[in-house]
């Protein structure tokens, strides 16, 4: 099922998302932008484990991201109820994210099970760039890295995004879900312009 108004930004870390996702907010008045894991406590759990303050199974963290998720969409003022009231909800990953990572780190088929039956966005923006780039633009910010922000896992997790996309863009006509791939090497006006263009001819 696809779920209309609901779209979604999807990358390997430092692939350029929060910072479209911020111009988004500012050039729509009817968007509301959102990102995975939430501020919401399931979230708050997770951004401490991304940070490096505790460690668990990937398939204990598969369950825990899905459980976030669903509360994201079902929740109090989740994504369910705010595309409903007529709004557009941006966020910055989702299911993608699950299938990408977790199923990188070793936790095989679980994560493809536990979100199997979340609504597909009506849009996937997925930003397409080299990890040795996207990481060095990560190296340059300040702030501590997170768990996945290392070479060799963003090359494998950029590896399995592909063959993820690849599959929902082969099966697109069943799935009906639009995928939009983002050379997001781009300068970030162009691809502001680009992300614009295709949220403005939705109807």
């Amino acid at each position: 099922m696809v779920l209309k108004n609901f779209i979604v930004f999807e990358g390997i870390d430092g692939s350029g998302t929060s910072t479209q996702l911020r111009l988004l907010k500012k050039h729509f008045n009817n968007v509301v932008v959102t990102a995975e894991p939430t501020d919401k406590e399931t979230g708050k759990f997770l951004r401490r484990m991304l940070g490096g303050e505790f460690s668990v199974d990937e398939r204990t963290n598969a369950f825990l991201f899905a459980a976030d998720r669903c509360e994201h969409l079902y929740g109090k003022d989740g994504i369910i109820q705010t595309t409903e009231s007529g709004k557009i909800v941006v966020s910055d990953r989702y299911i993608f994210s699950s299938l990408a990572y977790q199923t990188a780190g070793g936790a095989n088929e679980l994560p493809a099970l536990l979100n199997s039956t979340f609504p597909l966005p009506q849009v996937l923006f997925y930003f397409v760039i080299d990890p040795e780039i996207s990481l060095s633009r990560v190296n340059s910010r300040n702030g501590k890295k997170e768990i996945y922000e290392k070479i060799e896992i963003q090359k494998k997790i950029a590896s399995m995004y592909e063959k993820v996309i690849s599959e929902y863009e082969k099966n697109s006509a069943q799935n009906g879900m639009k995928v939009v791939r983002i050379d997001a090497t781009k300068p970030i006006s162009e691809v502001s312009k680009e992300i614009t263009q295709v949220i403005e001819s939705l109807n």
